[in-house]
C-alpha cells in the first residue's frame, strides 16, 4: 500500500491512496491526514487497502499535476540514527575523530515541525555554511511501547520513507564541541512523496533494513548509488533503541543515516562530507565542494523492474529571503 499527503487542506495537508505505479489516487475517508491514520491504524488501515485495491483494478483519478507535500509535513517526533559503520568509519578516519565507545546504535533528535515536500526549494541563509544532502531511509512508527523487544518493535513499523537529511557541515564540528546536539548545522529535512507499507517493498524489506541502492545525483551527474541492505542495525532495533525508556507516539520518524557502503570507490557516496572524508583520506585534501545556491538534487530508490517505490525527490537550493 502506497500513501500520500496532498499540498492542500490545511498544514498537515490531505491524506491519498496512491497506485503502486503512483499514477492514480483516491482520497482517503476514514482519516483525513497522514497523522490521523497513523493515530488510529486498526481502524482505518482496512479502509486504506481497500482503497489500494480498487487503484489496482484501475479506479482513482489521475495523479499527474498534483502537489505532493512530505508525507508528513509536520511530525510528532523525528530520530535519526547512524546505522551504516562504514559511514562513521570513514569520516573518523578522515576528520582525526575519537572512535565512538558505544554498545547501542547511535542517534540523536532533530526538528521534526517541518519536513520539505519532494520537489520544494529548500531556502538556505548562508552557502558558506557548507550545505549538504544526505541520502537516507526511514520508518514512520504508530505509538510503541516503552521497552519493547526489537522483535515486536518490527510490528510497530507501519509505513517506509525515503529522506533527504539536510546539513550545514561548516556549523556542524562547532555545535558537536558544546556536547549539546545539533541545532543550526541540522535544518528540516526533506521525504520522497510515498509512505509505503512494508508489504509494498516485497523481498526488498528484509531483517528491517530497506534492500535498495538509494541513487543521488547532484546537478545531473551520479553521485552514489549506495546499498540500503548493509545497515549494521536493523529499523526494528534502532526503534526498540529509541523506546528503551519512553514510549514513542504514533508518527515518530526515524531515520538510517546516510546510506553507505564498503564498496564505496565503486558506488559512490549519499552526501558530499563522506566523499570529502575519501577525498582526505586517499589524496590528503578535500577538493568537492558543498552546494552552491542554484544547485540541485535529486534521489530515488529504484525497485529490480525499474518501478520508483518511493517516487523521487527533486530539489533545488535557494537563498532564503531575509528576515530585518
Amino acid at each position: 500500500m502506497k500513501l500520500a499527503t496532498l499540498a492542500q487542506g490545511g498544514r498537515d495537508g490531505t491524506l491519498v491512496v496512491v497506485s503502486t505505479d503512483g499514477s492514480r489516487f483516491l482520497e482517503a475517508r476514514s482519516a483525513t491526514t497522514m497523522q490521523q491514520a497513523l493515530e488510529q491504524w486498526a481502524n482505518v488501515s482496512g479502509e486504506l487497502r481497500a482503497l489500494s485495491d480498487r487503484l489496482a483494478k484501475g479506479g482513482g483519478g489521475r495523479a499527474e499535476g498534483l502537489r505532493f507535500a512530505a508525507p508528513l509535513p509536520r511530525a510528532r517526533q523525528w530520530l535519526d540514527g547512524s546505522a551504516f559503520d562504514t559511514h562513521g568509519a570513514l569520516m573518523q578516519k578522515a576528520f582525526d575523530l575519537d572512535p565512538i565507545e558505544h554498545d547501542k546504535p547511535l542517534m540523536y533528535q532533530g526538528m521534526s515541525h517541518l519536513f520539505y515536500g519532494p520537489n520544494d526549494d529548500v531556502p538556505f541563509v548562508r552557502a558558506e555554511d557548507g550545505i549538504d544532502f544526505e541520502g537516507e531511509f526511514g520508518v514512520i512508527v504508530d505509538d510503541v511501547p516503552m521497552g519493547v523487544h526489537p522483535d515486536d518493535a518490527m510490528e510497530h513499523i507501519r509505513l517506509i520513507v525515503q529522506i533527504n537529511d539536510w546539513s550545514l557541515r561548516v556549523i556542524a564540528p562547532r555545535e558537536m564541541k558544546t556536547g549539546f546536539g545539533w541545532v543550526q548545522a541540522k535544518p528540516a529535512c526533506s521525504v520522497a512523496p510515498f509512505a509505503v507499507t512494508p508489504d509494498e517493498l516485497g523481498d526488498c524489506w528484509a531483517d528491517g533494513r530497506v534492500h535498495l541502492r538509494l541513487r543521488v545525483e547532484w546537478n545531473g551527474a551520479l553521485f552514489g548509488n549506495a546499498h540500503g541492505g548493509e545497515m549494521s542495525v536493523g529499523f526494528h532495533e534502532l526503534v526498540a533503541h529509541a523506546a528503551a525508556t519512553r514510549p514513542l507516539c504514533a508518527g515518530t520518524i526515524i531515520g538510517s543515516g546516510t546510506v553507505a557502503n564498503a564498496d564505496y570507490r565503486e558506488v559512490g557516496s549519499s552526501c558530499i562530507s563522506e566523499r570529502r572524508g575519501i577525498e582526505l583520506i586517499e589524496k590528503g585534501e578535500a577538493t568537492t565542494p558543498f552546494m552552491s545556491f542554484g544547485d540541485t538534487v535529486s534521489m530515488q530508490a529504484p525497485l529490480p523492474d525499474g518501478g520508483c517505490v518511493f517516487g523521487a525527490i527533486r530539489q533545488r537550493v535557494v537563498q532564503a529571503t531575509a528576515n530585518r
